[in-house]
């Protein structure tokens, strides 16, 4: 009796297997990738450089303007924007409503309240993303900072990215969040340990952006192997359930 059927029949299994889990990979990779997000390594009372992400979901438009709101709660006093080829950017201030003193006795009466990124050029065009970053500090002592953002592209549309996620359920346009480290007993924005602001600020954002990238990468690679995991059990479930030959008398 020919095996052709069989055969085809065990491959059809197989490729659709490997569809279901190219399907699974996309859909957990794919959302997450197409948030603008913030990345970073913030400590409380030190400067840090925080780096936006801003990919085009658009199939058709490029994105033309990134707004960056900055938080009126916990104000920021100070922060610079990286020279970008194609792009201006402009960092926009305001008087507190009542003067704060700072750490180190110090009397703030403006804070940042938002950069905004503008295309000289062509913009991020559809399939790509783009960084933005600034330095800014002396970062407050909170456990987190949130950055709304709006996303404006060349046909005029805007996306908010400002929903704040309630429980484990993330929104669908999530504001940009990012997680804000204590002072270590002998960490001190101005001592010894810290040269600079500036230096500071790069360190933490080379180590934010590693571990963010890893931990993202880490986790498609477990979610990859699980998949072919599956697909080489039911690979040896289908051989196992093979018929075996008739032996001749």
């Amino acid at each position: 009796m020919s095996t052709a059927h069989p055969r085809r029949r065990r491959l059809g299994i197989v490729g659709a297997a490997a569809a279901v889990a190219a399907a699974i990979v996309i859909a957990v990779a794919g959302p997450a990738s197409a948030h603008v997000r913030v990345d970073g390594n913030p400590t409380a009372g030190g400067y840090a450089v925080l780096t936006f992400r801003v990919p085009t979901e658009s199939d058709t438009a490029s994105t033309t303007k990134l707004v960056v709101t900055f938080p009126k709660e916990t104000p920021i006093i100070s922060v610079s924007t990286q020279p970008k080829t194609g792009w201006t950017a402009q960092v926009a201030t305001a008087n507190l409503p009542e003067p704060k003193t700072d750490d180190d006795g110090n009397k703030i009466t403006t804070y940042v309240t938002s950069v905004t990124w503008t295309a000289t050029g062509p913009g991020i065009k559809p399939g790509e993303f783009d960084t933005f970053a600034v330095s800014a500090g002396p970062i407050p002592k909170v456990d987190s900072l949130v950055f709304p953002a709006a996303q404006t592209y060349s046909d005029g549309s805007v996306v908010n990215w400002d929903q704040i996620a309630q429980g484990d359920t993330e929104p669908e346009h999530p504001a940009p969040t990012v997680t804000v480290s204590a002072a270590g007993a002998s960490t001190d924005a101005h001592g010894a340990a810290s040269a600079s602001p500036s230096a500071e600020a790069g360190a933490m954002d080379m180590s934010g952006s590693t571990d963010s990238g890893a931990g993202l990468g880490l986790g498609i690679a477990g979610l990859i192997a699980g998949v072919l995991g599956l697909i080489l059990a039911i690979v040896a479930l289908i051989r196992g359930s093979r018929p075996k030959a008739t032996e001749s008398k």
